[in-house]
């Protein structure tokens, strides 16, 4: 898995869309560790839910390729950028259950309904981190 690059085009997040946001992902967060697979669904934007097609292969799939940001220890925001196209980066540091630190990058965008959905998450290993 790889990491977006934030840096090349992009502008400081709004502070209310920054909070906005990490209430979204931190939703994501809470249905992940209390296995609601609807709820983490709920999160994600339609794009997303379609190539899924249901909450219980979403889920499946966060926990078998994202098991860090499925069951962690730590998470931690770091910076939110603004990208020319609306939507939004957010960093994130997870330690997951193992011990292991990772770098994560969530993408959010505005939907027609005004919500922010989850459009991605890039997941890798945190430089210096054991394989």
């Amino acid at each position: 898995m790889t990491l977006l690059a934030v840096g090349q085009g992009a502008l400081a997040a709004d502070e209310g869309d920054r909070e906005t946001v990490r209430a979204v992902i931190l939703r994501q967060q809470d249905a992940f560790r209390h296995d609601d697979a609807l709820r983490a669904y709920a999160e994600a934007a339609p794009a997303i839910r379609a190539i899924f097609g249901s909450p219980e292969i979403f889920i499946g799939m966060v926990r078998q390729g994202y098991a860090a940001v499925y069951r962690n220890r730590r998470f931690e925001f770091g910076t939110a950028e603004a990208l020319p196209d609306g939507s939004l980066a957010q960093g994130v540091r997870i330690q997951d259950q193992e011990g292991a630190d990772w770098e994560a990058i969530y993408t959010l965008a505005r939907g027609a309904d005004g919500a922010w959905r989850i459009t991605g998450c890039r997941l890798r290993k945190a430089p210096g981190a054991s394989a």
